[in-house]
């Protein structure tokens, strides 16, 4: 059962959703439907990335880690041992994903707080290192090419438009999913762990393993966007899992709202638009996209999620008002009469 006030939620998420569907039928230049299908790539990882910063209280550096580890690992399969369908390329990613969480796991929540940080960020650099040095197998600064989408099923999804909409179903589908973990008995035990670890522990409950268990999901679902992005360039490099985007991924879920999921939808959106905007107008850029970074948060520190749900708020606050002055006034004026 939905409550009464959510209708008007669900009303709006499905009119987004047949706008999205629209936007490449509806005359939408190439170029844009290719910029909002990173977007949705992107907003997947974020989400991922979510489920650690929000959900679990681990503010982790190596995400790009986990997302190069998908997209290296199904290139690889597709020109070197001919393991190209779709099926088996998400299997692929999802596992490497995950793998690389695994390993990283213990090791770096041997830590909290600033150690673990720092750990995460050291870790994701080896995994740079590794793709930039090991070129035999990961093709070097080179990279990987050579590979295509594959056919889901009947569908071809080698152009845009077709692309694109899997990419939708993907992000709908890690939506529902990171949605039902969050508000699941786990989901609950990872707020606690991240609210109050002590308090969780001398309640009886394992904390390291249930953040062990949430960075083997982020990493999964992280590897799994991976794979997205490697047929999307049909190329994969080193910045695929450099710091930078672990940086990156990190401004967007800052950005979206700590803690919303589907924030990191907008988040997502306006990292990708405004660095391909303004880097078309401009060589600097990245100093003008810093600013903007920066008034957000200053003005948002709860991300566009909060900001809009305190308008909201606010809007309701002066509706409501509205009627008490007005009775206000007229009982005064009764008085006096």
């Amino acid at each position: 059962m939905i409550a009464r006030g959510s209708w008007k939620w669900v009303a709006l998420a499905a009119i987004g959703l047949a706008v999205v569907l629209a936007l490449p039928r509806a005359g939408v230049p190439p170029f844009y439907v290719s910029l909002l299908t990173q977007t949705w790539i992107y907003a997947m990882v974020a989400m991922s990335l979510d489920l650690l910063v929000g959900f679990t209280g681990l503010v982790s550096f190596a995400q790009a880690a986990f997302f190069g580890a998908g997209a290296y690992a199904v290139a690889i399969a597709a020109t070197r041992y001919a393991h190209a369908d779709f099926a088996t390329g998400i299997v692929i990613g999802l596992v490497a994903g995950a793998f690389i969480a695994a390993i990283f796991g213990l090791v770096a929540l041997r830590a909290e707080g600033v150690g673990f940080i720092i750990i995460t960020i050291a870790l994701n650099q080896i995994m740079w290192g590794l793709a930039y040095q090991w070129v035999s197998m990961s093709g070097g600064d080179n990279g990987i090419t050579g590979f295509v989408r594959p056919k889901v099923g009947p569908f071809d999804v080698s152009g845009n438009s077709g692309f694109y909409y899997l990419c939708v179903a993907f992000l709908i589908l890690m939506l529902v999913l990171l949605v039902a973990i969050t508000r699941s008995p786990f989901g609950l035990v990872l707020r606690g762990v991240r609210e109050t670890p002590r308090r969780m522990r001398a309640l009886g409950y394992n904390v390291w393993l249930y953040r062990y268990l949430a960075l083997l999901i982020a990493g999964a679902l992280a590897g799994v966007a991976g794979v997205l992005f490697a047929w999307y360039n049909q190329f994969v490099g080193p910045g695929d899992l450099d710091l930078s985007l672990s940086t990156q991924l990190l401004i967007i879920v800052i950005l979206g709202g700590i803690g919303s999921l589907y924030g990191q939808i907008l988040g997502a959106g306006i990292v990708v638009f405004l660095s391909n905007g303004l880097s078309a107008l401009t060589q600097r850029w990245e100093l003008i996209l810093g600013a903007i970074y920066f008034v957000i948060v200053m003005y948002a520190p709860d991300g566009l999620v909060g900001l809009g749900h305190r308008i909201v708020r606010r809007i309701r606050g002066k509706r409501a008002a509205a009627p008490r002055i007005e009775s206000q006034l007229l009982g005064v004026t009764g008085e006096e009469s």
